[in-house]
């Protein structure tokens, strides 16, 4: 059995990861990221930051992208629960526009594969929840770029029970539709 189990989405190049975990008594071990696998998987990236947030039930963190140096991310949970969404911005793609979002937990273990061209945000529906994420390139955080967390045009289902805590910035993010925004497929 290999070490991962790499599960295609609607969406071209999105893929929810299932580590696998080698338990016992004393709990478990796991290998998160292996260059090797993931490059036979078709996933061929070069992560340079890795980052890491905390945050508390019902904070949205998103609908986030960088607009010159567009990051691939490779996201998990390591303590909490979050309904984690990527959203296609590559113009030309057949999915432009469309999301497809996962539950990630310190149970479940999976990771979710967000490729550059795509906006990414999250929600936690635990208590709290501490999130780590891989990204393919730096933070330049002049290039920060955003759409909605409710855009009605992309119509994301954040699973949501009342108003999400946002950042002031999260508040103003504009539609898809109004964005300059454009990733090449």
């Amino acid at each position: 059995m290999g070490k991962f189990n790499f599960i295609k989405t609607e969406i071209e190049g999105v893929y929810i990861i299932e580590p696998t975990a080698f338990g016992d008594n004393r709990g478990y071990f796991m290998e998160t990221y292996n260059e090797q696998d993931f490059k036979t998987a078709g996933l061929n990236y070069t992560f340079v930051q890795d980052n890491q947030s905390s945050s508390r039930r019902g904070v949205l963190r998103g609908l986030h992208f960088q607009k010159t140096h567009p990051q691939a991310k490779l996201v998990r949970v390591l303590k909490g629960e979050v309904f984690d969404v990527a959203v296609d911005l590559r113009k030309g793609s057949e999915t432009y526009g469309k999301w497809v979002g996962v539950v990630l937990s310190e149970e479940n273990k999976r990771q979710f594969m967000v490729p550059r061209g795509f906006a990414h945000g999250f929600v936690v529906i635990s208590e709290t929840a501490e999130f780590a994420y891989k990204c393919d390139e730096f933070y330049h955080p002049e290039d920060e770029g955003g759409i909605m967390w409710n855009d009605p045009e992309i119509g994301i289902d954040w699973q949501l029970d009342g108003e999400p805590i946002l950042s002031e910035k999260d508040k103003n993010h504009p539609k898809l539709s109004e964005s300059k925004i454009t990733f090449e497929v």
